[in-house]
């Protein structure tokens, strides 16, 4: 069985820092490519940063400098380490795996659950 949870969110001022945490957990699964979403209350769920499988990261204009994302591959973790936060980054942050799947060789995406970031002034 397939389970994402993802860990790290909560409540922060501007200029702190918050690390969130995705983890992959399911047998012969291989943890590939990951993005980062968030969605603010009555918008749209955006893209926010992205690794692909070679390790290239990209950024939104609006953290570019501020977020890091990363992922520990053997621990089929992924990560997005927010600094100098700001009100506006105030959503639910949702983590999207693509994984490859040891055993048929395909390729699966999977949802964390979203975790509640809040910044206040």
């Amino acid at each position: 069985q397939v389970q994402v949870v993802e860990s790290g969110g909560g409540l922060a001022q501007a200029g702190e820092s918050l690390r969130l945490s995705c983890v992959l957990s399911g047998r012969l699964l291989r943890l590939n490519a990951v993005d980062w979403y968030r969605q603010a209350p009555g918008n749209s769920r955006d893209l926010v940063a992205a690794i692909t499988n070679d390790g290239t990261t990209n950024y939104v204009d609006s953290v570019q400098g501020r977020f890091t994302i990363s992922r520990d591959t053997p621990k089929n973790t992924a990560y997005l380490q927010m600094n100098s936060l700001k009100p506006e980054d105030t959503a639910v942050y949702y983590c999207k795996l693509k994984t490859l799947s040891i055993s048929d060789g395909r390729t699966y995406t999977y949802w964390g659950q979203g975790t509640q970031v809040t910044v206040s002034s």
